[in-house]
């Protein structure tokens, strides 16, 4: 059984990982989207696109936060004897 701390550590890599990969994926889509934006259908869709994928992104983003919170709580009530 690994201990509490070595949980929220994990938790905490794991976290930045996936923020990291967020903030990275919204950089890359601003820079497509900005050299395209000159190219009248073509900047529209993608555009659109980079929006849906966006907000797409960004809840699969919280989802997975949450689901290590989760993770992070049932390891310190164990650790912590809580029911």
């Amino acid at each position: 059984m690994s201990s509490y701390s070595d949980v929220q550590k994990a938790v905490r890599v794991e976290k930045f990982r996936i923020w990291f990969a967020w903030v990275s994926g919204g950089i890359i889509m601003l820079i497509i989207a900005n050299g395209t934006k000159n190219i009248a259908i073509l900047g529209i869709i993608t555009e659109v696109l980079f929006l849906v994928g966006g907000v797409l992104f960004t809840i699969t983003a919280v989802r997975m936060t949450n689901v290590l919170n989760r993770k992070a709580e049932a390891a310190r009530r164990e650790v912590l004897g809580d029911l």
